[in-house]
């Protein structure tokens, strides 16, 4: 019998008792009252078993809260790092891609630069090494026109003589020598190359 019953059992003894005239006081059935409290005594060790059981029970419940919820937090806590230390790892490799890219700019201008200043000494030396073909070129074809100029005024000089040497052979006057003649182009490019230089 369970102790609630057994308590119950004695409030009802209660009621049914018999009230002692100008008291407070009520008779009851010791006897019955004996039984119910020596079933109390009884029952008394399996109800506090039950309650230790309830108790311990409770206590078990709780600590495999208290572990469950410190795990959650753990694990949250080892998230939030992992998070942290991913979002660092990720800001220092934008950091050296930024570097990076930086770098090969400026490695790229510097090449695009170097380029433009051999490009520039190449035309440049191109257009000089050009000057001085053409000058050479000049300088040879005025040598050599002069040379030429040279060789028909002698052949000429030397016709003259052998047309003289003949005539006095055959008792006729000497040959006059040829009026001036308006400037060849030989005399053209020699006065103008004089000119050039002064």
């Amino acid at each position: 019998m369970k102790i609630d019953e057994i308590l119950t059992m004695m409030d009802g003894l209660l009621d049914k008792s018999t009230a002692v005239p100008f008291s407070n006081k009520r008779m009851i059935d010791a006897e019955q009252m004996r039984e119910y409290l020596d079933s109390i005594r009884f029952n008394m060790p399996e109800e506090i078993n039950k309650a230790k059981e309830t108790e311990n029970e409770y206590k078990n419940i709780i600590a495999d809260a208290n572990r469950e919820a410190e795990q959650i937090i753990r694990q949250a806590e080892e998230k939030a790092k992992a998070m942290v230390a991913q979002e660092e790892i990720i800001k220092q490799a934008r950091e050296i891609a930024k570097q990076e890219l930086e770098k090969a700019k400026q490695e790229a201008d510097a090449t695009v630069a170097e380029a433009k200043a051999m490009a520039d000494q190449i035309v440049g030396d191109a257009k000089t090494q050009e000057k001085r073909i053409k000058k050479a070129l000049a300088d040879t074809l005025e040598k050599t026109l002069i040379d030429t100029e040279r060789t028909l005024q002698k052949c000429t000089a030397d016709v003259t003589a052998t047309k003289n040497a003949v005539l006095r052979v055959g008792g006729a006057p000497d040959e006059q020598p040829a009026p001036a003649q308006a400037p060849t182009p030989i005399d053209k490019i020699k006065e103008k190359r004089r000119f050039n230089k002064d």
